[in-house]
């Protein structure tokens, strides 16, 4: 307020000055009237000029009581033109916040139920089982049934809590990449080696012939962790006496790894929804957890890679991954 009255004793003071020094020159007939115009002209720009300070201000207000669909007024003056065009891209920078916080939310809530709907199916098998051990007419056979079952139902939940651990890590943005050569082969054998266990007790063939020469750059750990989640699924969904194939070529822009079975293929719904997490298709048996093929799609992605799925044309599924030499 006293820097308000300054400013108007301040133009008082030029404006009499004016006025005395236009009467000793003897011109003041012509001096006071543009004066008095300019003294009007300037108090309604100031009033005009408040005016517009005061809309800004209550549609400030309406912003912070959370209303982000607010649009400020465009003006054409130089300083309220740049302090609108400023608050109008604050505006939608805390409304894509906002939306995004939504987002996040939901998808906390929503991956909070899947995982506590996968933890409680094997944590119910694993009970009820231990009830059956604690009978004491058990047969050394049936101990021995149940016994596996059990060791079954704990590796689930092993498998489910260690790929959860996993996926945080990418969703903490804290999972640090190796870049380096990676020879194709090479990594196709330690998922050989890893997985012939799983492979002979499923009866089915992992095989493959890449030239030794093939490689990309990339992390060679975290690219076979999901080689073998894509193998796994592969193995899944192949009967006792099938086969999983391992093809692999580099070209100037990219080098490609295709992983093919000859199993049941996948239903067409299930096409678009296979990478997302916990999404388990209708022929998925009761052994997957549903995040094995989210966690290979995100570590493919985050090497400049593209993971996509078909059904192939003699049957089965085809994985086609393919690593960029430069951005795709």
């Amino acid at each position: 307020s006293m820097k308000r009255n300054g400013e108007w004793i301040a133009e008082g003071v030029v404006f009499t000055a004016s006025i005395l020094a236009a009467w000793i020159s003897r011109a003041w007939w012509i001096v006071l009237p543009a004066g008095i115009l300019y003294m009007g002209i300037h108090a309604e720009g100031k009033y005009r000029r408040k005016k517009k300070i005061r809309e800004i201000y209550a549609q400030i207000e309406r912003v912070l009581r959370g209303d982000y669909t607010t649009a400020f007024k465009e003006y054409q003056e130089g300083d309220l033109s740049i302090l609108q065009n400023q608050l109008h891209k604050l505006v939608i920078r805390l409304n894509e916040q906002a939306v995004q916080l939504g987002q996040d939310k939901r998808y906390l809530m929503n991956a909070m139920a899947d995982i506590s709907h996968q933890l409680k199916t094997p944590l119910t098998s694993v009970n009820i089982i231990l009830s059956f051990l604690m009978e004491e007419n058990l047969t050394y056979e049936e101990r021995l049934h149940l016994s596996g079952k059990l060791s079954n139902a704990l590796s689930h939940v092993e498998e489910l809590i260690t790929t959860l651990l996993k996926l945080s890590k990418f969703d903490a943005g804290v999972v640090q990449f190796q870049n380096a050569s990676v020879s194709v082969k090479e990594l196709a054998d330690t998922v050989s080696e890893g997985m012939a266990v799983q492979l002979e007790l499923k009866e089915v063939l992992l095989i493959y012939d890449i030239a030794e020469n093939v490689s990309f750059t990339g992390d060679f750990q975290w690219t076979k962790e999901a080689l073998e989640n894509i193998v796994k699924n592969c193995m899944e969904h192949t009967p006792s006496g099938g086969q999983i194939q391992i093809e692999a070529q580099e070209n100037p822009i990219y080098t490609e790894i295709i992983v093919r079975d000859n199993g049941t293929g996948i239903q067409k719904e299930d096409l678009p929804h296979l990478f997302e997490r916990f999404y388990r298709g209708k022929g998925t048996e009761n052994t997957g957890v549903g995040i094995g093929l989210s966690l290979a799609a995100e570590i493919v992605r985050r090497q400049n890679g593209t993971i996509k799925v078909f059904n192939a044309k003699n049957g089965g599924a085809e994985f086609q991954i393919r690593f960029y030499k430069m951005l795709p």
